[in-house]
């Protein structure tokens, strides 16, 4: 077997390290001269790479770093951080999205504990405004078609009412269920990648305490 090739690495303006390209953000100068993130990192010309996480980029800004790495006559305009947040959420919406497509998502209790029934969800899905009793009765369905197993299927509590509804393209939906495949893969990366970047909790367990809790979220950066 052919050994793997080796994950890109790239050293953070801020810590001075070396980290996979996977760990840090890279940002350009637009044409209007000021910084932005190149999240996809295809962008044209020079760029910097930081440790994604808000108080990094923080960090740069406050030491003028992105200046040192791309020019003294580049602008930092302020909430550089929020919206580089910003864009990490939407792309976990829009990863949501393309699930639902795929045929990777299903919506409604019923369905969500049929699927739970069949082995094949990977991750759960509740709305923030969802009630304690709905999360209950799909965690004790959970704990009844998987036993007490160890590993706990990661629990979402990331978007609110209407980012559900607009993903998925129906509205009121309140409890989902991420099944296996690449695009749910793809979801939990990119909740993973906001979460990491906001500070919030990217554990797995019970309903409660998943990778991003909406009062962490709400609260700001």
């Amino acid at each position: 077997m052919a050994p793997r090739a080796r994950e890109p690495e790239r050293t953070c303006i801020v810590t001075r390290r070396s980290e996979p390209v996977e760990r840090l953000i890279r940002f350009v100068a637009a044409p209007d001269g000021t910084v932005v993130a190149d999240l996809r990192r295809r962008l044209p010309g020079r760029g910097v790479w930081v440790t994604a996480d808000a108080e990094h980029v923080r960090i740069a800004e406050r030491k003028r770093l992105f200046q040192r790495g791309l020019g003294a006559g580049i602008r930092v305009e302020p909430g550089l951080a929020e919206r580089v947040a910003g864009s990490l959420r939407q792309a976990a919406v829009s990863a949501l999205s393309f699930a639902r497509k795929a045929g990777t998502v299903v919506t409604g209790f019923a369905k969500v504990e049929a699927a739970l029934g069949k082995g094949t969800v990977i991750a759960l899905v509740h709305g923030a405004e969802a009630g304690t009793d709905g999360i209950a009765k799909i965690a004790g369905a959970e704990r009844r078609y998987r036993g007490d197993r160890k590993d706990p299927l990661p629990v979402i509590r990331l978007f609110a009412g209407e980012e559900l509804d607009l993903a998925f393209g129906r509205t009121n939906v309140i409890h989902a269920a991420l099944l296996a495949g690449p695009a749910s893969i793809n979801v939990l990366k990119r909740v993973r990648a906001f979460a990491d970047f906001v500070g919030g909790d990217t554990g797995v367990g019970e309903p409660g305490n998943g990778l991003v809790e909406q009062d962490k979220v709400s609260a700001g950066l």
